[in-house]
């Protein structure tokens, strides 16, 4: 069982950005795909962003391409979600998931095997 725990979520206007973080619970972190989910209010949970174990390889959301920038650090078994020009539309819980040994940088949800308990970001106009 793998826990994933994120944290950096808050309050920001728009234009501003925040940097999300999601810690992992195994010693096998590098052998995972992790991404990121996003869910609105009165909305179905979207992909936003994933790292593929293997190469680095990474893919987004179209609507956040050139803004949000996700990254990992094996070492700290934590991956990152760098949002910069942040918009109102972009207010949603924010999950982390993870892919054990996972093909490529999957966008859909039913790819991951863990995930965490979300963290809210507001984004205010």
């Amino acid at each position: 069982q793998v826990q994933l725990v994120e944290s950096g979520g808050g309050l920001v206007q728009a234009g501003g950005s925040l940097r999300l973080s999601c810690a992992a619970s195994t010693r096998t972190f590098r052998r995972y795909t992790m991404g990121w989910f996003r869910q609105a209010p009165g909305k179905e949970r979207e992909f936003v962003a994933a790292i593929s174990w293997s190469d680095g390889s990474t893919s987004y959301l179209d609507s956040v391409k050139g803004r949000f920038t996700i990254s990992r650090d094996n070492a700290r078994n934590t991956v990152y979600l760098q949002m910069n020009s942040l918009k109102p539309e972009d207010t949603a819980v924010y999950y982390c998931a993870a892919s054990y040994i996972g093909g490529g940088p999957s966008v859909s949800s039913g790819e991951y095997d863990y995930w965490g308990q979300g963290t809210q970001v507001t984004v205010s106009s």
